[in-house]
């Protein structure tokens, strides 16, 4: 399974119900992300690019074509298939951090590492937080965190597990241009490191940049090569 793309999208079609009828999200959308790869996702607002995430990772119902992860097809699997098949492998960075306001910087790293009952979770969680110079802050709470040093502790969290495929959504999008840049040489950095294969979600044209080669949304239509 570890030779197949951890990422396959085929003729991907997304279609959300409205008051005023449904509306086509995602239309007739093919990638597929190799391992090791890195590639942004690019476009315009509305343009469809976090909900190809959300399908992307199974955490949104495509309502036509095929999603496989490591070669597994998503529609054949019921929730708790797809977050067992996620789990340990597929992580993700959101705009808005995410981090458990009631749990310390090294909790919220050591968390899901947890969850995917790995031993030594809270050693590692240590470790990743140097690695993102955040050593002195491991047990403070996010309220006590600046914006840029939230997010750092979100990409520890992400990367500690070891995952094979890496979403980034918008990582940038909240933070100042110093933390920005500062959180995206991180990023692009330890996934180098890692050997995680990353689709990242952006609208900065010099971040997009930094990536392998780039998909261009507009109006739920892909019009890149993927």
């Amino acid at each position: 399974m570890d030779d197949l793309p951890p990422l396959l999208l085929d003729n991907v079609g997304l279609t959300l119900p409205s008051s005023a009828g449904p509306v086509e999200i995602l239309r007739n959308l093919s990638l597929t992300l190799h391992q090791g790869e890195q590639v942004a996702l690019v476009g315009a607002s509305g343009s469809g690019k976090s909900s190809l995430i959300a399908v992307a990772a199974g955490l949104e119902q495509p309502s036509a074509g095929r999603v496989e992860l490591f070669g597994q097809d998503l529609s054949k699997l019921d929730e708790d298939g797809r977050a067992k098949l996620r789990r340990g492998r597929v992580s993700l960075v959101f705009q808005s951090f995410h981090l458990l306001p009631n749990m310390t910087a090294e909790e919220n790293v050591a968390a899901p590492m947890e969850i995917a009952r790995k031993a030594g979770a809270m050693e590692q969680a240590r470790l990743w937080l140097d690695r993102v110079g955040l050593s002195a802050r491991a047990r403070h709470y996010p309220h006590q965190l600046s914006g840029g040093e939230q997010q750092r502790v979100a990409l520890a969290r992400a990367l500690a597990p070891s995952p094979a495929l890496l979403f980034a959504d918008e990582p940038t999008g909240n933070l100042d241009s110093a933390n920005a840049k500062l959180v995206a040489d991180m990023l692009f950095e330890l996934v180098d490191q890692t050997g995680a294969a990353l689709l990242l979600v952006t609208h900065d044209p010099a971040l997009a940049a930094r990536a392998q080669r780039a998909v261009t949304l507009r109006d739920g239509r892909q019009v890149e090569p993927a």
